[in-house]
């Protein structure tokens, strides 16, 4: 019989290295080749090579993939043609391993049985995968072997639900590897066990095998889950901060947050390969009567096919800029993934966007930014694919870059995207959520580097605003917002802020700018929350909102500014209008950027009939104002197509005749439109009053800050309608994924009392929600 204390003592010389230490992908062959050696002198002396009828012993696990770490089981299988002896022989070979404790998992069958568990049991059926011959009846392990890997590729595309679920039920207890400060190497997600379910979805033929990148990443995790065995002397897979020091040290990577990092990038594209492959793996539903899968619009040049964002049929890339964050857009709005066929063609043909980016693209971005939770795996996309990179070269800085401090749960970039989701929450409560969202996105930029992270990255983001195609006053409150970003949270937990001159200091630093003011404190807020748990308090927050009530008593900033009189043009459209008693519509078109110029006698419905109009043929709305002029009114809408070529124009003028007359059924085909596209991000809705901003004791300004969605400008003027408030004048201002609506209304009837007011204002959150 072996003896298992020689193969204790004979592992502990390699781990010392009494011969010289060896490299971490050394240790693993050299403990292969140790128990290997052990195994095959115990096997002979306990009859295994001899067995009649044929034994064999069979290594599974890290022994059969060649991949042995320190204190490892030993996942070993004994293979038997119905051999009587087979007991006796299996207790030769496993009570030497017990009495030496070292790890055993163990079990004696025939193939028939050892086929049978692997049907039932998914984990013995992706454990055969790696199964290897180690001693005894070659012919009969290679037996088992060959019908353990043709019974897996009919069986495995049934067993993909299963795996799913227990694949997720995994990350949710072992977190990710790359957002943990404590990464389980083996469980998490992105970490051994998700290589080895890629593996085994190659196995069966379902996907590619797995290629350099991944190789490469899989072959770190081995690396620093061997050094941390080796260093503790024992069985874990959880890497700590003082272990990570010890094996950054012998892996050569200089600290620990060097590793850190390099963990994170392999962790990553683990993850997102196995994401995509599971996806890949699905079959789809089949369509009714042999029909194709559905190809619903969601924006121009993408469509929701089955269940990924695609490419339009009639799209091109190499001619379109912006249809990449169109495309990410859709997909984080609708929460569907992108197409791994859509993501390769951007790659290939999509065109570099050009400084400054058109305003479609910076559209676009906005609205990608303001889209919540669905942003992280959008982003997630484009970044492993190299495009993300394209519209951010600076983001390589942060990219998996750790966090310094301990109460930073996420890497720096995946921060900055989870500022995003919490800020998207908050942009109904600042007139800019364009710049809220932005500024979200760029406040820690400047981290990576060794300078100021505020200081350097308002140059950055200076720099990025402008090459966004941001005004230079909109790209100078950006940049602002970087550098001050840590201004407000400090001065509200360091100083005593009943103090008037801590108050003057901060609106000094941010020279009275209001708006800055409440962007700032919105951005702290994304800021806290995306940090990590118990960083935003209710303590905190009563601080930050005691401080910024001061700065804007101060102040006195108001929140909109009125639009401006009517032109030549619109005054002599607003006369015809009068004269003829109708509606008058005058289009021009800049490209796929459409102005609409409307006018009515002053006795008819104009928002409400232009903007159904507009929503029915999926024109989206940029900005409109309205004025009255004159015993008629008039209003000037700037649009674009959501998707597709512009509507005919005399299409639009005889809906909007119908429209205004009535005839038209814009309520009713609306709702069936909005059904076609996915829900803006759940942000509730806030409405503002601003009193003493218009002539006249009877009129107020009421503004809307809400997520933008099909039809929302028309459900609003319906509102208003119904409460009987007359809009004076309106200026609407689409922001991305978000409105910034301001209307002067007065009461048709009475003044204007409080309960008008409520009914007024519930009205315009019902129809924003």
């Amino acid at each position: 019989m072996a003896d298992g204390g020689e193969l204790v003592k004979a592992t502990e010389r390699l781990l010392e290295g009494r011969h010289g230490r060896l490299g971490a992908s050394a240790l693993r062959a050299a403990l292969v080749d140790l128990y290997e050696f052990w195994l095959s002198r115990g096997a002979s002396a306990a009859g295994v090579d001899t067995a009649e009828p044929g034994v064999a012993l069979v290594a599974v696990g890290g022994l059969g993939r060649r991949e042995l770490v320190p204190f490892s089981d030993l996942d070993l299988l004994l293979v038997h043609n119905g051999n009587s002896g087979v007991g006796e022989i299996a207790d030769a070979l496993w009570y030497p391993l017990w009495d030496a404790k070292v790890g055993l998992d163990h079990s004696v069958r025939t193939p028939g049985e050892a086929l049978k568990v692997a049907s039932e049991d998914l984990r013995v059926a992706m454990g055969l995968l790696d199964a290897r011959h180690l001693a005894g009846d070659a012919e009969l392990a290679g037996r088992l072997v060959s019908a353990a890997r043709e019974q897996w590729r009919r069986t495995a595309r049934k067993q993909i639900p299963d795996m799913t679920a227990s694949v997720r039920q995994r990350w949710s207890r072992s977190g990710e590897i790359a957002q943990s400060a404590e990464p389980d190497l083996k469980h998490g997600r992105g970490g051994l066990r998700d290589f080895a379910v890629l593996e085994a979805l190659a196995a069966a033929q379902l996907t590619a095998r797995p290629g350099d990148e991944l190789l490469e990443a899989k072959g770190l995790l081995l690396d620093v889950r061997t050094e941390l065995r080796r260093e503790i002397r024992r069985e874990r897979d959880v890497l700590s901060a003082p272990e990570a020091e010890l094996v950054a040290a012998e892996l050569g990577f200089g600290d620990r947050f060097t590793l850190a990092r390099k963990l994170s990038g392999a962790g990553r594209t683990i993850a997102y390969a196995l994401d995509v492959a599971l996806r890949s793996t699905v079959e789809p539903p089949k369509p009714r009567f042999g029909r194709r899968p559905s190809r619903t619009p969601l924006a121009e040049g993408v469509v929701l096919h089955g269940n990924e964002v695609s490419l339009a049929r009639d799209a091109v890339p190499a001619k379109d800029p912006a249809l990449l964050l169109r495309v990410a857009a859709a997909s984080a709005r609708t929460g569907k993934p992108i197409a791994l066929g859509t993501l390769k063609a951007l790659a290939e043909s999509a065109p570099e966007l050009r400084a400054p980016w058109p305003s479609d693209a910076l559209n676009a971005l906005v609205e990608l930014l303001g889209a919540g939770e669905g942003l992280v795996d959008a982003v997630e996309s484009l970044d492993r694919t190299g495009l993300w990179a394209r519209l951010f070269p600076e983001w390589g800085a942060v990219r998996d870059l750790p966090p310094r401090s301990p109460v930073h749960q996420w890497t720096v970039d995946r921060h900055l995207v989870r500022t995003c989701v919490e800020a998207a929450k908050l942009t109904t409560t600042v007139s800019r959520p364009d710049l809220l969202l932005i500024g979200a996105l760029l406040h820690d930029i400047g981290k990576g580097r060794d300078a100021d992270h505020s200081e350097l990255g308002a140059k950055i983001s200076a720099q990025v605003a402008t090459r966004l195609g941001l005004s230079t006053a909109d790209a100078a409150t950006v940049s602002a917002m970087v550098r001050h970003h840590l201004l407000l949270p400090h001065t509200a937990t360091r100083r005593d802020i009943s103090e008037p001159e801590t108050v003057a200091r901060v609106v000094k630093t941010l020279d009275g700018d209001i708006v800055l003011v409440e962007l700032l404190h919105a951005l702290t807020q994304a800021d806290s929350l995306a940090t990590g748990p118990g960083v935003w308090t209710d303590w905190k927050a009563r601080l930050l909102a005691e401080l910024v009530t001061g700065c804007e008593e101060v102040l006195r900033g108001k929140g909109f500014t009125a639009p401006e009189p009517m032109d030549d043009e619109q005054r002599e459209l607003v006369k015809q209008a009068v004269a003829s008693g109708n509606g008058e519509i005058r289009i021009s078109a800049h490209g796929k950027v459409v102005t609409v110029l409307l006018a009515v006698p002053a006795r008819a419905e104009l928002l409400a009939p232009a903007a159904g109009v507009l929503a029915l043929n999926s024109m989206e709305v940029h900005s409109a104002v309205l004025r009255g002029h004159d015993g008629g009114r008039a209003g000037v809408f700037t649009a674009s197509p959501k998707f597709g070529s512009l509507p005919d124009a005399t299409l639009l003028r005889e809906q909007f005749a119908r429209a205004v007359a009535g005839t038209l059924p814009l309520t009713q085909r609306l709702a069936a439109k909005e059904r076609d596209y996915g829900s803006p991000a759940p942000v509730a809705p806030k409405v503002l009053w601003f009193d003493d901003e218009t002539s006249g004791p009877d009129t107020v300004v009421l503004e809307l800050r809400a997520a933008d969605r099909i039809g929302l400008l028309f459900r609003v003027a319906g509102a208003l309608r119904r409460c009987d408030a007359e809009v004076r004048w309106a200026k609407v201002s689409t922001l991305g994924g978000a409105v910034v609506d301001s209307f002067a209304v007065t009461p048709r009837s009475g003044r204007i009392e409080p309960g008008w007011r409520r009914e007024v204002e519930q009205a315009i959150l019902t129809a924003a929600s």
